[in-house]
This record gives structure tokens, C-alpha cells and sequence, in this order.
């Protein structure tokens, strides 16, 4: 055996994958593959997950040849029992020597505390890698999530697709072994046309050339990132930019295995249908990317990608152009057809549409969500007329047949038809913005209509569903309640909008049907926010530390997120000062000796009984910023108000290298004590600095 690496390459062909779900299955067959590797000891260098439509593949480079010699160590019975008083083994001791296949005495003794024991020490020699890996790959296989799995021919084993070829080499030597009944060997696949016949592979570490010579790209990412550029060079060389939507490339960079980008027009007149119908149509139906001017508007262009590298491309092109043309006419049909009727002349059938059993029709979630902004619209400084129209009409365009058709439309065609039905222009544009934000890094809604809008509807179906006990549990969330309380915060505090979610909630709650006792739901969904409102600080790097200081102040059943943040913001700016850490151990000691005060602690500090000059320092240096400290808090400056009482530091600092806080004197004590507590108040305003790490 030549070398003490290999490369590796394990290739499974089969049918056409389904395009969802071939990333995932790439990526866990190698993961799979390389943790059996490890499990078994055996050493291996940098792993690719590779794969495409037809073939799953994993390349794993300087794998060792065999396993490490194992030394190993077997306790057996104690001496006390394996030996009789004549020193004889008894049958206890036999018998562990059979089952290590070793004489008596040839076990060793072990010395313990709790008494000596026969062992048997021994190396066990490592095997073959190449022995190793048929029940490695087959381990591999079954770890996959493949949630509907079929058979095929006479086959009794299932997969999701049916298998057709395997390859199984270390380097340049096949492994022989059966998968779903088919032999291993050097053997793998081209493309379906312009390769169709095996690509014989001299070495595993020939794999990815041997593909590309073959019309194959078998690497994921080099082939996404093929298709991307030409895509993105395509939409320049017809005079505009390829909309490249995320989920729609990664869905065609599953479908190809030599992509051919060409482009292709349709009729102008389509136009005069919204751009973003035009869009889910050419993206959906047909997975073609559309192409916008440098002004953002929508050309008659469209751009795809070819599984062929055509002879006569002209065909192709013309092929998709008589694909695309009727998809597009049912788009301008259902827009021609739903301008036939007014959002409004919808509401009524709206009565018949559940939203939930126990919560009745969409109209009635309408209602709800129009008397909450109606209510709080004043607050977000916008006109309650038009809160009360826009949440009436937010959920009209569910009856379209756009919106029929194309779900992920819902709201933005509502913005278009308001727009034809003559509503105002701040109503039409709240349709849409209601939604907002529809995913983790959407913005929230531009206009305060429409957060207002975006909140009501959040705070309605939150206490809602948490009413009729369908609140989230573990990974379990069939409501997306958690994605809404995320967008109802984010809404609130980028909006800037000062908003206690206590009261909110308790005003959705009186909306709800009084059977439910929804109020009930007010505090623990506060703390259902306050738990999503961590996440979303983790994920933007803010300790935890910074949370538990702002939280710890927070007063029990109420929480105001746009308060929050900015504590939570000031925290952040304050730990970063010189001063924060010495601050922070000061706090956390006087916490500590507060708490174990014994006596009352005075509610005002008497100057009168201050004769030691560090302590003077310090109630003068408290009593002159407290003024503008307490200013700044009130009008939720909180950054500048810790900026103020960082300026404390050296007073603190004086202060506990000087004075003893606990004097023999009882009444100096309990002045000494009210200082502190004095201090620790001001701090206790904004946040509990004392959670703060200590280091500066």
C-alpha cells in the first residue's frame, strides 16, 4: 500500500434530486462521513461536500491509510475473588481470561484504593481504513434527513431518489462495497447530454477535473458562484441589472449541472402590470431572473439558466419566450380583473373568512386591529381616521385572485388596488407596510401609519393566540408568534415610538372575546417579548451582562422597549469609559454592604455628621451633578447621565480607600450608609452597573 494518506471520494448517482433538498443532503453526507472518521480514529485533512442534481459526492483529502494502534485496559474481577486461599484461580478469574483470550497469568493486577482488581492490558491494532469505510458509508447514509424516501425496481432499500451508480476510491484504488444494491467502483457520470456515457476516474483527487470535462460542475459553490456572474453580466449586456433574489439562485444552482446563461424578451405591454406581480410570476413559474433599468424600473427582459449548452441557442431563448408569455398574461388577467372591484366592496365576504376558530372571522380581527390604532394613533402621531380605514382594508386583497395566485404578494397588491380605488396615499402605502418587517433583516415600516398598523396587528394576534393557550413551546411555534413580537419591537424601537407593552396588550386584550379572559395573558406575554427582546441584542453582539443591567431595574410587568434600548444602548457607551470598571466593583460593594445593613438606612444623608474629607468629596460631588443627572434621565438621555456619573470615580475611589463605612459610631454609620445608598440610587436610575464586568 503506497503512502500513509489518501484522498477520498465517495460518489452517489442517482435521479434528479429535489432542488430544496440537495445543500442540505450535501452537506450532512460529508459532515456524516467525517465524523465517522473521526469516530474511528482515523486522521484526515480538509473535507468538501460537493454535489448536483444527480449526484450526491463527498472528497475528503489526506486520509490516513489506517487506524492508530489502540492501547486499552480491561478491569476483571477482584484479586479477593479470583483467587482462592490456596492462591488457585477460581472460575471467576478463568473466565475473564477466556473472554480476553489470555492465560491467568497473563492478566495483570491492579492497585486501586478500593482494593486490587485482575486486569488485562494489551495494544489493539488498528484496521485498514479501507475496511473501515463500507459500514462508515452505510452509517453515513442512514444519519441523512430525508423526510419521504421511495423504492424502486425490486430494490427493498429506500432513498430519495433511485441510485444508479457508486464510486468509492482511495486514491487511486476502488473500495469494493453495495449501496441500495449497487457495486462501488471508478465509474461515475456525465452530463445527461453532453457527456451521457461513464467518466472512468484514475484517482479520487481527479474528481472535480474529470467532472468539469464532463459538462459537470460538481462543486456547489463554484457553480453558484458561475452562475451569479453571468447572470449578473447578462443583466449588463442588455442595458440593465439581474434581480438576484437569494432563494431563487441557490434554487437554480440546484437544478443545473453545466449552467448556460442567455436572456430572452417578452411584450412591453405587460408593464402596465404592478413590477411585482411581473416578478413573482418570472421568478416562481419559471425560475428567470428579471432584469431593472438603472432607474429600478422593470424591463421586458427576463434572464435564464440553461442546463444545455445549445448548439442553436436562438431556440432555447425563443423556447422561453413562448414559456413566459402566457404566465404573464394571467398576470395582467387577475390585475385587470381584481381593479374590477373595489378593496371595499371585499370587506363583506371578509365575514367568512376564519382567521382562528375561537377568534373568530378575519373581519372580526380587523375590527380589533382598527380600534387598537384607532386608539393608539394620537401616540404615533398620526391621524386615527386613517388608522381605522387602513386596518379595516389591510386584509381586502387576501380575496384577490393576484394574491390567490401569488401569496408572497399579499399587502403589496393591497397598496396597488388602493392606489386605483383613489384611498389616500398614506392609507395605500399602509396596506403594505403592515407586514413590515416580513423577515429577520427587513426594515420596519417607513411611515408611523404604517408601524402603527404593523404593531396593532402584532399586539392582536400575540394576545390572541396566547389567550387560547396556543402560546410557543420549545421549537414548536405554528403561529410565528415569535417572529411578531420580534417585528412589534423592532417596529417600537426603531420606530422610536414610546410604547409600554403592559398597556398595549392590555388594550388588545379588552378587543379579544370575553370567554378567553385574554388579560390574564398580559404579563407573561411582557416577558415573552422581553425574552425575544434578548435574542435580538445577542445577535447583534450585546452581552448578556448589558441586558441583565438594564432588566434587573425594570420594573416588575412593564416594559417599554424604546426606554429599554436606550438603557441597554447607555450600558454599552458607559462600559467602554475608563471609569466603567472601577465603577462597576464600587457598585457591586455597595450592593453588598447595603444588603447587609442591619439597621434602617436614613432616607437623606445629614452633611452635618460628615467629618471625614473623602466622604464630604463625595456627597458634594453627588449633590452637584444630581441636578443635571436627574435632568438628563427624564428626558431619557441616559448616555450622557452615566457620562456624568463616571466623573464620580476618583470621589468613589477616595472614598473607600479612606473612610470605614462601618463606624462604631451608629449614626455615623447610618449616614455613611445613606450616602451610599444616595450613590447607588442615581446609578439605579438608568441600570445596575454592578452587573457590568469589572475590567475597564
Amino acid at each position: 500500500m503506497s503512502g500513509a494518506t489518501a484522498t477520498l471520494l465517495f460518489e452517489l448517482g442517482m435521479e434528479e434530486l429535489p432542488p430544496g433538498a440537495l445543500d442540505t443532503l450535501s452537506d450532512r453526507l460529508a459532515a456524516a462521513v467525517a465524523d465517522g472518521l473521526d469516530r474511528a480514529g482515523v486522521s484526515h485533512g480538509e473535507v468538501r461536500a460537493l454535489g448536483a442534481p444527480r449526484r450526491l459526492a463527498v472528497q475528503i483529502e489526506a486520509v490516513a491509510r489506517r487506524q492508530p494502534d489502540r492501547d486499552f485496559e480491561r478491569r476483571g474481577p477482584a484479586r479477593a475473588v479470583a483467587f482462592d486461599e490456596a492462591g488457585a484461580p477460581t472460575r471467576a478469574a478463568e473466565g475473564f481470561a477466556r473472554s480476553c483470550r489470555v492465560d491467568v497469568d497473563q492478566l495483570e493486577t491492579l492497585e486501586t484504593d478500593e482494593g486490587a482488581w485482575l486486569v488485562h492490558r494489551g495494544t489493539e491494532t488498528g484496521r485498514d481504513t479501507d475496511a473501515l469505510l463500507p459500514a462508515l458509508i452505510d452509517h453515513a447514509l442512514t444519519q441523512l434527513p430525508i423526510p419521504k424516501r421511495m423504492r424502486w425496481g425490486d430494490q427493498s432499500s429506500e432513498f430519495v431518489r433511485p441510485v444508479h451508480w457508486v464510486v468509492l476510491m482511495l486514491d487511486q484504488a476502488v473500495v469494493p462495497t453495495e449501496v441500495f444494491g449497487v457495486a462501488s467502483g471508478r465509474d461515475s457520470r456525465g452530463h445527461r447530454f453532453h457527456h451521457p456515457g461513464p467518466v472512468s476516474l484514475a484517482n479520487a483527487s481527479d474528481y472535480t477535473a474529470a467532472m468539469r470535462a464532463a459538462h459537470v460542475l460538481v462543486d456547489r459553490t463554484d457553480r453558484r458562484d458561475h452562475i451569479l456572474e453571468g447572470v449578473r453580466a447578462e443583466g449588463e449586456a442588455i442595458g440593465g441589472h439581474a434581480v438576484i433574489d437569494t432563494e431563487l439562485l441557490d434554487e437554480v444552482n440546484a437544478l443545473v449541472e453545466w449552467p448556460v446563461v442567455l436572456s430572452g424578451s417578452f411584450d412591453e405591454a405587460f408593464l402596465r402590470v404592478p413590477p411585482e406581480a411581473l416578478i413573482s410570476s418570472m421568478q416562481g413559474h419559471q425560475r428567470y431572473f428579471p432584469v431593472r433599468d438603472a432607474d429600478g424600473h422593470l424591463l421586458p427582459r427576463f434572464i435564464t439558466v440553461a442546463n444545455i449548452d445549445s448548439r442553436d441557442p436562438a431556440r432555447v431563448i425563443a423556447g422561453n419566450e413562448r414559456v413566459i408569455r402566457p404566465r404573464l398574461a394571467d398576470a395582467a388577467f387577475f390585475w385587470d380583473q381584481d381593479r374590477a372591484r373595489t378593496l371595499e366592496s371585499r370587506l363583506p365576504a371578509l365575514e367568512q373568512v376564519v382567521f382562528q376558530k375561537q377568534l373568530g372571522s378575519i373581519a372580526e380581527k380587523s375590527a380589533r386591529v382598527a380600534a387598537l390604532a384607532a386608539r393608539y394613533a394620537e401616540r404615533f402621531e398620526t391621524d386615527a381616521h386613517q388608522a381605522q380605514r387602513a386596518a379595516r382594508l389591510a386584509k381586502a386583497d387576501l380575496l384577490t385572485e393576484m394574491v390567490d395566485e401569488f401569496p408572497e404578494l399579499q399587502g403589496v397588491m393591497g397598496r396597488y388596488y388602493a392606489r386605483e380605488d383613489g384611498e389616500a396615499a398614506a392609507v395605500a402605502a399602509a396596506l403594505d407596510e403592515i407586514y413590515q418587517p416580513r423577515f429577520a433583516a427587513d426594515a420596519v415600516a417607513a411611515s408611523p401609519l404604517g408601524r402603527l398598523l404593523a404593531v396593532a396587528e402584532r399586539a392582536d394576534t400575540l394576545v390572541g393566540i396566547f389567550a387560547i393557550g396556543k402560546a410557543p413551546t420549545g421549537a414548536k411555534d405554528p403561529f410565528a408568534l415569535r417572529r411578531a413580537a420580534v417585528g412589534l419591537l423592532r417596529s417600537l424601537i426603531e420606530g422610536e415610538h414610546a410604547i409600554d407593552l403592559a398597556a398595549l396588550f392590555q388594550a388588545a386584550a379588552a378587543q379579544q372575546p370575553a370567554a378567553l379572559a385574554a388579560a390574564e395573558q398580559v404579563e407573561p406575554l411582557v416577558e415573552f417579548c422581553l425574552e425575544r427582546l434578548r435574542g435580538v441584542y445577542q445577535e447583534a453582539g450585546y452581552g448578556a451582562e448589558l441586558f441583565e443591567a438594564v432588566r434587573s431595574v425594570r420594573a416588575p410587568g412593564t416594559l417599554t422597549p424604546l426606554d429599554f434600548d436606550r438603557r441597554l444602548r447607555a450600558c454599552h457607551d458607559f462600559a467602554r469609559l475608563p471609569a466603567a470598571g472601577s465603577l462597576a466593583a464600587a457598585n457591586k460593594r455597595i450592593r453588598n454592604i447595603l444588603r447587609k445593613a442591619g439597621s434602617e438606612i436614613p432616607a437623606t444623608v445629614d452633611k452635618t455628621r460628615l467629618d471625614e474629607p473623602a466622604e464630604q468629596a463625595l456627597e458634594s460631588a453627588l449633590e452637584s451633578r444630581a441636578p443635571a443627572v436627574e435632568a438628563l434621565i427624564q428626558r431619557g438621555a441616559y448616555s450622557e447621565a452615566l457620562a456624568q456619573l463616571a466623573e464620580l470615580r476618583e470621589p468613589v475611589d477616595r472614598f473607600f480607600d479612606q473612610v470605614m463605612v462601618m463606624s462604631d459610631d451608629p449614626a455615623i454609620q447610618a449616614n455613611r450608609l445613606a450616602l451610599l445608598q444616595r450613590l447607588q440610587d442615581q446609578f439605579l436610575a438608568i441600570a445596575d452597573v454592578s452587573a457590568l464586568p469589572e475590567s475597564a
